[in-house]
């Protein structure tokens, strides 16, 4: 079962498809994003057409995964992981491939999608996520959408030559629905 396409404004999450690959390859690995995600420079790999291929396939394994797409091209992917349905939790993970569309809302507005047909539609009661705590962008934008820092795991990372922490948040959804004014997506 591949999940629902959720549409938005400026974004719209689909699933991914083999496509994707080429895009993803073209916009080859940005040592600034790689770090947010805790990779050192020095340990960045090149991305390959064939690891571009792998990573479309490990997505496409996953039920409850989006590219995220904007004006008709892979910006870079959402999804929910360990989704829990009797205790209606998931944590989420975000990321913008494309350097130059970072930082113009386009990350809040498909953890918005995401967030309103996990709470709506599958009717989860949490999402939780976790960030390093020098991705002030990332944090940003997660505290836009409502998340709520609940703690901090000290030194899980080692980028640059030192420790840095991660920060837990979360997001419950009466606390979603207070702040959701903005119409439901359209879900194809």
């Amino acid at each position: 079962m591949s999940s629902p396409v959720l549409e938005g404004r400026n974004v719209r999450l689909r699933p991914p498809c083999d496509e994707d690959a080429d895009v993803r390859f073209s916009l080859g690995t940005n040592a600034e994003i790689s770090e947010m995600y805790g990779i050192d420079k020095d340990d960045i790999k090149p991305m390959t057409r064939e690891g571009a291929a792998r990573w479309v396939q490990w997505l496409s394994e996953r039920p409850h995964t989006w590219v995220i797409e904007i004006d008709g091209a892979f910006a870079g992917e959402i999804r929910l992981d360990s989704v829990n349905l009797q205790d209606r939790r998931a944590t989420m993970a975000i990321g913008i491939s494309n350097p130059a569309l970072l930082g113009k809302s386009f990350g809040t507005e498909a953890i918005t999608l995401l967030l309103r047909h996990a709470f709506a539609e599958m009717k989860l009661h949490r999402i939780g996520i976790r960030v390093l705590a020098y991705n002030k962008r990332a944090i940003r934008a997660y505290e836009k959408c409502g998340f709520i820092v609940e703690g901090r795991e000290r030194e899980t990372v080692y980028v640059k030559g030192s420790w840095h922490d991660d920060i837990m948040m979360g997001l419950l959804d009466r606390e979603f629905f207070a702040r959701d004014t903005v119409p439901s997506a359209n879900v194809e």
